[in-house]
């Protein structure tokens, strides 16, 4: 395993654990605030805040082909004003 241990949690018996306050101040989580458990290898995990206002590109670019039926010049100017 790579990197620096900054802090530890357990786990309680109910599977909650409390980010611990230095990880809470460095990646700016407050309470309400929805986090991401995302996988880098079979033995690192790491939490990052996700961002409201994230866009996910990849799925954007992977449904891009299927909107094409309303990409004309005549639906441009039927709902240009919207």
């Amino acid at each position: 395993m790579s990197g620096t241990v900054i802090a530890e949690s357990s786990v309680t018996q109910k599977y909650q654990a409390t980010i611990p306050l230095l990880v809470r101040e460095q990646l700016g989580i407050r309470a309400g605030d929805k986090i991401v458990f995302e996988r880098q290898t079979d033995e690192i995990i790491i939490i990052r805040k996700k961002s409201p206002s994230a866009v996910d590109w990849d799925y954007l670019q992977a449904i891009e082909g299927t909107l094409s039926e309303w990409n004309s010049p005549e639906d441009e100017a039927a709902y240009g004003d919207l």
